[in-house]
């Protein structure tokens, strides 16, 4: 008879008389009583048919056919179906593929091909293999900066996202950084200066003007970017970039994992943190892909390392490269305009109904002000519409995205009060 179980009765025995116990309740003779769980309340057993049917009828319970114009960090966008199909083929998936991708040549493919299309996006000389998210991403930039220049002030603009900032914050505090927000005086003690374009609000920034302000040579400029938004807008003039990648081919996963870009200028290659892949050729002179950098250093000299970073989001990244190869540059650029054009609409709809916006300089995310936040947007949701992220009591945040249709649009406006 073939034993399915991992170990025998008698195996189980053997292992802990070796240790000096009878039985497996004995290794937790630590716990206190109370914090024991005496069994699990669990019912009868279903058969594979019935499971699915109360799968069905459990997730029917879920409101999936409301319009979204949430963002904020996590928007709502198109993936198309060969993006999944793709990306879970065998060529990709070793037992090893997100940690050790040196295992696989497809994944080391991919990666190098995803790190090609960041630069070509960014306008950057060097990519990374990718990034766990962007507040991550942010953040070791921040870190980056402060290696390079041997300074222990960075300054972060206001209207970086608030949970960006938290993780800036968290990594100074660790690591000795003094954080400020004062872009006015940018002093020659400022290790990096950090913004987003577009910022948390959805607004545009003039970057070449924050630019001239840096005087000092050795500060960094760091700019967070939305990737689709640097199909049609000018990637701006800096020393690192970095962003999302939810929103390129990656679904929105009930807030993870999301993955980031991290793109920097050649000289600063070797103090940017993760990994780099590189291309090759073997000794029978044959293609090979291979990690050509490995900055952290944890294998042989960890108190070296550039980052505590040993793995990168190696899937999102593999998601994200075929998003891109499908769309192509045009596909990319049409996503970006008409995103950008649905969220003029809106906006112009709102006007028209006497709202105010706080800055009509955005790409595809504005700030709305309303009288009563939570009141509107209890009305749009009454109406099946997720009307947006409330910010205070009298602003709400709202994205549009290419998944939003003009019926969304209208009704968005008519149950706008």
């Amino acid at each position: 008879m073939i034993n399915f179980e991992a170990h025998t009765d008698d195996e189980r025995l053997a292992m802990l008389e070796s240790i000096g116990l009878k039985s497996c309740d004995e290794l937790y003779n630590d716990l206190p009583e109370e914090i024991k769980i005496k069994g699990l309340n669990l019912g009868k057993g279903l058969s594979e048919l019935d499971v699915t049917r109360e799968i069905k009828k459990l997730a029917s319970l879920n409101k999936t056919d409301y319009a979204c114009f949430l963002g904020g960090g996590a928007s709502r966008r198109f993936i198309p179906a060969c993006v999944s199909q793709i990306s879970s083929r065998f060529e990709f998936n070793t037992a090893y593929t997100p940690y050790q991708a040196e295992i696989s040549q497809g994944t080391l493919q991919s990666i190098y091909e995803y790190q090609s299309m960041i630069c070509n996006l960014t306008k950057m000389d060097v990519s990374n293999a990718s990034m766990y998210d962007t507040a991550t991403a942010c953040a070791e930039a921040m870190l980056m900066a402060a290696r390079v220049t041997g300074r222990r002030k960075v300054l972060v603009c206001k209207r970086v996202n608030p949970q960006y900032r938290q993780v800036i914050d968290t990594y100074a505090q660790a690591a000795d950084i003094e954080v400020s927000d004062d872009l006015t005086v940018i002093g020659n003690d400022i290790a990096c200066v950090l913004l987003q374009t577009p910022d948390y609000y959805g607004a545009i920034h003039d970057v070449a003007q924050l630019k001239e302000k840096i005087t000092d040579a050795k500060t960094l400029l760091v700019c967070c970017c939305d990737l689709i938004s640097l199909a049609v807008l000018e990637p701006p003039k800096c020393d690192v970039i970095v962003g999302n990648l939810q929103p390129v081919g990656n679904s929105l996963s009930f807030g993870g994992p999301y993955g980031a870009y991290f793109a920097c200028l050649d000289k600063y290659k070797r103090q940017m943190p993760g990994r780099v892949v590189g291309r090759t050729v073997d000794a029978d002179g044959n293609q090979a892909f291979c990690l050509t950098l490995q900055t952290r250093e944890q294998h042989i000299r960890r108190e070296k390392a550039t980052s505590n970073i040993c793995s990168n989001q190696a899937l999102v990244a593999l998601q994200t490269t075929v998003y891109l190869t499908v769309l192509g540059l045009k596909g990319l650029r049409d996503v970006a305009l008409i995103s950008s054009q649905k969220a003029h609409k809106l906006a112009e709809k709102l006007l028209d109904k006497g709202f105010e916006l706080q800055s009509k300089n955005f790409f595809n995310e504005f700030v709305l002000k309303v009288n009563n936040a939570e009141e509107f947007l209890e009305n749009l949701k009454e109406n099946k519409i997720l009307g947006g992220i409330k910010l205070d009591d009298n602003r709400v945040l709202v994205c549009v995205t290419e998944m939003n249709t003009d019926e969304e649009i209208d009704n968005y406006a008519y149950f706008a009060v």
